[in-house]
């Protein structure tokens, strides 16, 4: 098993999406009933076809995201961490989103791995908002360079990357976890 494979590096989650479900007032207009497989179909294609350059639209993801990870850089004691995390995590969840529907799963795994970090990071802090900082860099590194597709040996080469650093954060914040409950903190 790779640490690709391990959700949440670990650690219990802190922090869930919340799911709302708005009222479908179309549905209550036009009633209830399935789509044809030909209109499924030319959806499908259409996705698979697209030919939109997905740059602009993670552009303003990534300038979102560098937007909270600065926030939280100057954060302040009445800043609430949830509301600091929500500015980083919300638009790399965009990212995570939209990645694969332009061609860019890498982009879409490399989000999903951040989000999964930030889902159980208990505070933010100088070092996670370090690692945030080389998500936000190696995603727009595949965006600039058009890497599509998987990214190949490199691509999981990336991911693994982020993944060990993850995984340090966790042992260097267990050690020091230990350490301060041992001095009685």
């Amino acid at each position: 098993m790779t640490p690709a494979d391990i959700k949440h590096y670990n650690q219990t989650p802190r922090r869930k999406a919340e799911f709302i479900k708005p009222p479908n007032i179309i549905r209550t207009k036009v009633g209830t009933g399935g789509l044809s497989d030909a209109i499924l179909d030319r959806a499908q294609k259409l996705l698979e076809n697209t030919t939109v350059d997905f740059g602009p639209l993670a552009e303003i993801y990534l300038s979102s995201m560098m937007n909270g990870i600065l926030n939280a850089r100057s954060r302040t004691e009445e800043d609430d961490n949830e509301i600091l995390i929500a500015g980083v995590l919300y638009p790399c969840a965009q990212l995570k989103a939209n990645g694969g529907m332009f061609h860019y799963p890498l982009v879409t795994r490399i989000a999903d791995r951040f989000v999964q970090f930030l889902e159980v990071v208990e505070q933010i802090d100088d070092d996670s908002l370090e690692i945030a900082e080389a998500f936000h860099t190696t995603i727009k590194t595949v965006i600039s360079a058009k890497i599509k597709g998987d990214g190949g040996k490199h691509g999981n080469e990336l991911v693994e990357a982020l993944n060990d650093a993850c995984m340090r954060y966790f042992e260097k914040n267990h050690d020091n976890l230990r350490k301060s409950e041992e001095e009685g903190f």
